[in-house]
């Protein structure tokens, strides 16, 4: 039986965050999972657990949004691949908070739509917030980093990565990879398809109390000189297989913030960029500089089989980071709210009690 203190969760989408996310919030005794929204019809009706391959949970999944939000949750757990801006104004305007995983750090690449998340928090007395593992925990790290020097000169974030197993098109054709080496419409899309990133250097900037003049995205590609299959999709030999994406943080003519990312497919790259380790390097220049090296590894239980098996630990790094900041949400002003906001998040429940 859940603890009378538990939060009352509701799980939106079992896609690959999804699981993960139902798996974390079914074993933390300081949540309780109270209802699942399924996107797909095919889901509507099964067991959540089943659904998650973990053992039942006797809470089918529904896409009806009344009875969810007639359950009165305590929060949201919002696990799409895009942002849908009706839905979280329908369900920040019931007076149900909102964790999101869904390309959200401050909302300022959402357009109009953020004024309209701002305005249903303000209706309905709620709070959204979003992160996941970068942009998002990443972003944080590099903030706690500069949180011991007397003068920060700039705050540098780096993420590389060989993507070339992460089958992912929805998410990589908006940035760039697959078009013409010649495009002249890819920097407006790479800087679109990366404008969350955008909102970290904003959240960056707003850490370190200063008014930025300017947040842009610089870009540059690399081209594959053969045909490359990726599984579900193809990158034709001449196309984009990687993609170098600079957002910065300027003041006056001096950029005091930056997310470099670097991504690369396959092994016939031009120019050949070297990825050594895929992870981030943080930076902190000033008095002390300060540098850390942030990779991952699995645990020594983890059993891979698969190179879907191994990304399930990217699903697992992007879904705990809102479900750690749950309580601090829940107990946060209504708004749109941002790491800066809240109280240091806490990994409670997640110690296995033997």
């Amino acid at each position: 039986m859940p603890k009378r203190s538990a939060l009352r969760v509701v799980q939106w989408t079992t896609g690959n965050v999804g699981k993960s996310s139902v798996r974390a919030i079914a074993a933390n005794p300081t949540l309780e999972l109270v209802g699942c929204y399924a996107w797909s019809p095919d889901k509507v009706g099964r067991d959540v657990g089943e659904l998650c391959g973990i053992e039942p949970l006797g809470i089918a999944a529904t896409d009806d949004v009344d009875a969810l939000l007639a359950l009165r949750p305590d929060c949201v757990v919002y696990n799409p691949m895009w942002i849908d801006v009706d839905e979280l104004v329908r369900i920040l305007s019931a007076g149900v908070d909102v964790v999101a995983t869904a390309s959200f750090i401050t909302g300022h690449n959402q357009g109009d739509g953020r004024d309209r998340i701002a305005e249903a928090c303000r209706r309905g007395g709620s709070t959204m917030f979003g992160s996941g593992i970068s942009p998002g925990y990443i972003n944080l790290l590099a903030i706690l980093s500069a949180a011991i020097c007397d003068r920060v000169d700039k705050v540098t974030i780096s993420e590389a990565a060989d993507t070339t197993f992460y089958d992912s098109p929805e998410t990589e054709k908006p940035v760039g990879f697959g078009r013409p080496i010649d495009d002249p419409g890819l920097p407006a899309m790479t800087a679109g398809g990366t404008g969350v990133f955008g909102e970290a250097v904003r959240l960056i900037g707003d850490a370190l109390g200063v008014e930025l003049d300017e947040v842009r995205c610089d870009a540059e590609y690399a081209g594959t000189t053969t045909d490359l299959d990726l599984g579900s999709w193809a990158i034709p030999a001449g196309c984009v297989a990687g993609v170098h994406a600079s957002w910065k943080g300027r003041i006056a003519d001096r950029t005091v913030v930056e997310i470099d990312l670097r991504w690369r497919k396959g092994q016939t790259l031009e120019p050949d960029w070297k990825i050594d380790q895929d992870g981030w390097v943080l930076q902190v220049d000033g008095r002390p500089t300060v540098k850390n090296v942030v990779s991952f590894l699995p645990p020594p239980d983890f059993h891979a089989e698969t190179i879907a098996d191994f990304m399930t630990l990217g699903h697992i790094m992007t879904a705990m980071p809102v479900i750690n900041a749950i309580p601090g949400v829940v107990a946060a002003a209504p708004g749109i709210v941002t790491y800066n906001d809240l109280p240091l998040t806490l990994p409670r429940g997640v110690v296995p009690q033997r």
